[in-house]
């Protein structure tokens, strides 16, 4: 039977089978891109006391408005302490940016607009304002109040915010146990010497990479072109991962075992092929109670386009996250085929104006790996046109580190 389909059933088959791995509770120095699994609350007021924003005096704003001038320094007031208090209209604490502000003052005059002398304070402002330079308690967020809900990708903010509310330990989504494995006795470990016509394996660990880059880990195997082998090595694997990232193996030659495998361990086939180049013989599936099923063309651009364009957008979709929606303006003239999406190698750049420009990166086809290092993402070109005129708006997928904010994904 051909199931070949279009990429956008082939991303609708995909996403509907998103899953959830469950939570996990982790170390809040371990959570930084993890999504959030439960809500932060405030368990007090942020901040908790009226707080001081610059160094100098605190007074009565009211002495300054009778016209006085000089008021005697009662105290240092330092971040932390108890907070000192003074008793007559022309007193005054010495305070420190952090330390808790009086509840006999109201405001607070910077060093830079007084001079100190024999333990007076000598104001040379012209003008106070009540309230000025305190950052006034609860101001920010009351007790209770919800800070970040469920759902939120763990950044920087959310760290702080999580540990000024005491909590050293978070909960978050779990992510899934994943196998990446290559098929084909073309391949050899990358330690050995590979024969004129054998090649070593470079597309588990690319993989594996790209994974890392997105905050997940996988464990790499190898499949020799042997069903028996292929079918007691897969076994065991589908009962102890979540995910398979499969690559190679999935063509119509007869040395491609992996559909029919696959069917044979009970794992439903969605669609095997898609209208697209690179990655055609693309193969999805979903097993009963176990494992969803990437088995990417074994063409190292083929896996690369099919992992960035399909699982990682599933991966985001299984936390909760959008999807992404990249888009970037085509600089010259593209020639096309009118049958099969064309996922265009592009250089990206992005001009004063803000603009995303992509740039054809010409390869040699999807066997051609090293040209992954010359390009920065794909450009999705659509089907049934012949011609994309430069300045079209298009829909683009970067995978190069760095070069793009991916907190989407680093989940």
């Amino acid at each position: 039977m051909d199931d070949l389909v279009g990429v956008g059933d082939a991303e609708r088959i995909i996403l509907d089978q998103c899953r959830d791995f469950g939570n996990e509770k982790i170390p809040l120095e371990q959570a930084t891109g993890r999504i959030l699994a439960e809500p932060i609350t405030a368990d007090r007021d942020l901040p908790p006391y009226n707080r001081a924003t610059m160094d100098g005096i605190a007074i009565r704003s009211q002495s300054f408005q009778e016209g006085i001038r000089q008021f005697r320094v009662k105290a240092l007031q330092p971040a932390g302490a108890v907070p000192a208090c003074i008793e007559h209209p022309d007193e005054c604490i010495e305070i420190m940016t952090g330390a808790a502000v009086p509840d006999t003052t109201d405001t607070v005059i910077p060093y830079e607009e007084i001079q100190i002398q024999n333990g007076v304070a000598h104001v040379m402002s012209g003008q106070v304002q009540p309230g000025q330079f305190i950052h006034g308690r609860g101001r920010d967020r009351k007790q209770h109040e919800l800070l970040v809900p469920p759902g939120r990708a763990i950044s920087p903010p959310v760290i702080a915010l999580a540990a000024a509310t005491g909590r050293d330990r978070l909960l978050v989504k779990r992510r899934p146990r994943i196998l990446i494995a290559s098929s084909g006795d073309e391949l050899v470990e990358i330690r050995e010497s590979p024969s004129p016509y054998q090649v070593r394996r470079s597309n588990p660990y690319m993989l594996h990479a790209a994974l890392a880059f997105h905050g997940l880990q996988g464990d790499l195997a190898h499949l020799p072109d042997a069903p028996q082998i292929i079918q007691q090595r897969l076994e065991p694997a589908l009962r102890a991962y979540d995910v398979l990232l499969l690559s190679g193996g999935v063509s119509k030659g007869k040395y491609d075992f992996l559909p029919g495998v696959l069917e044979n361990l009970g794992v439903t086939r969605l669609f095997h092929r898609v209208r697209q180049r690179p990655g055609k013989p693309f193969w999805f599936g979903v097993m009963q109670a176990g494992p969803v099923v990437f088995a990417f063309p074994g063409n190292p651009v083929s896996s690369f386009l099919c992992l960035h364009r399909y699982f990682l957008p599933w991966w985001a979709a299984c936390l909760g996250q959008p999807g992404p929606s990249l888009r970037a303006v085509v600089e010259n003239d593209l020639v096309t085929t009118g049958s099969l999406r064309i996922f265009q190698q592009v250089k990206l750049r992005t001009e004063e104006s803000g603009r995303l420009v992509a740039v054809a990166a010409e390869g040699n086809g999807s066997g051609d790996f090293a040209n992954l290092l010359d390009a920065d993402g794909f450009l999705e070109l659509p089907e049934g046109v012949e011609r994309i005129p430069a300045g079209s708006t298009l829909r683009v997928w970067p995978y190069q580190a760095g070069l793009f904010s991916q907190t989407t994904y680093n989940v």
